[in-house]
């Protein structure tokens, strides 16, 4: 019973996520029949007429770079929450969105006021310096207080204090530092460049795999810590590792795509009840793949909703990952009253 719906769940999520693929290549300001689409492609790259660039240049790169940061954003969240133990644990309530995207800034700023174009693995450093930092303060005071809720508030205003920084390092920047910053700290899949996919691919792949290899600890961990160590787990080692992690996956979405909302909390939450199970060597494939497929959902609406002009991503992830948030927490509300 188990396997099938295990199965079902891995049909869905494949199936949702080839449909959005679809639709995502089709529809835009120009609308690129299907036909047309399988045209270009047999082409291949500089060949398929006025509409080749299009698909080539712009949409294929930006459909990519949804499905992997958007599938890195949910597995980073997934770890956050086996980390914590608790279900609202994500990457930007807690602040580290917010601190990579401080140091991301100041890089950005530091090397265009000086002529000098960011490459990518250096915005990726960046930005997994600062989610280090970020979740350094997170760990200091996880050990001061008791409840998760007031640890969550903390990361909350954590995320304040670097935005708040943020804003103002862009008040003082040269007009042009200001349309760039403007623009990514918006947070979105546009200006992707197949480059760009080649980097983030191969850190995410990398990331992933080794989390992929941590599934029996994680699971352990899942069941408390003195069980993690009854099986042979080194707890401090074993947290270094996730933090690490949670950190690469996170960071690499910050760098390319700036800060996104809600991603990291609702998706796990949606894919463990889909599933019917928390089980690591299940849900990272599935957060992944449930991550890309509601990150394309979110870009295909920021695209369309009022083309040609984009919305923020991370307004629209908002918009949908908000009233699961919130439906989760009353629904836990009303588990522990029963």
């Amino acid at each position: 019973m188990k396997k099938t719906r295990y199965s079902g769940a891995f049909a869905f999520l494949a199936a949702a996520l080839l449909v959005l693929l679809i639709g995502n290549i089709h529809a835009g300001s120009v609308r690129l029949p299907v036909g047309e689409v399988l045209g270009i492609l047999a082409a291949g790259p500089g060949g398929g007429g006025a509409n080749g660039p299009i698909l080539w240049n712009i949409r294929l790169p930006r459909i990519l770079a949804a499905v992997i940061l958007g599938g890195a954003l949910s597995v980073s969240g997934f770890l956050l929450q086996t980390f914590f133990a608790n279900p609202i644990a994500g990457p930007f309530v807690l602040g580290i969105s917010s601190g990579a995207k401080l140091t991301v800034s100041l890089m950005m700023i530091f090397l265009l006021s000086r002529g000098i174009p960011a490459s990518s693995m250096a915005l990726i450093a960046a930005a997994f310096a600062g989610s280090l930092i970020s979740m350094g303060f997170i760990l200091v005071i996880s050990r001061r207080v008791g409840q998760m809720s007031i640890l969550v508030v903390c990361g909350v205003m954590i995320g304040y204090i670097c935005s708040a920084v943020t804003d103002f390092l862009v008040t003082f920047a040269d007009d042009s530092n200001i349309v760039n910053l403007h623009n990514w700290s918006l947070g979105s899949f546009s200006g992707i460049s197949w480059d760009n996919v080649a980097v983030m691919a191969a850190v995410v792949g990398v990331t992933l795999a080794l989390t992929f290899l941590q599934s029996k600890p994680i699971g352990a961990y899942q069941m408390g810590e003195v069980y993690a160590r009854s099986v042979g787990v080194n707890i401090r080692a074993f947290r270094v590792v996730l933090i690490l992690l949670s950190s690469v996956l996170s960071a690499c979405v910050t760098a390319f795509a700036g800060p996104i909302s809600f991603v990291g909390i609702a998706v796990p939450h949606l894919i463990k009840r889909l599933f019917g199970t928390a089980k690591p060597i299940l849900m990272i494939p599935a957060c992944f793949l449930g991550g890309g497929a509601f990150c394309l959902l979110c870009d295909l609406i920021a695209r369309t909703a009022f083309a040609p002009t984009d919305l923020s991503i991370s307004s629209v992830t908002a918009v949908f990952g908000a009233p699961v948030v919130i439906g989760m927490m009353i629904s836990r509300k009303r588990e522990r009253k029963v």
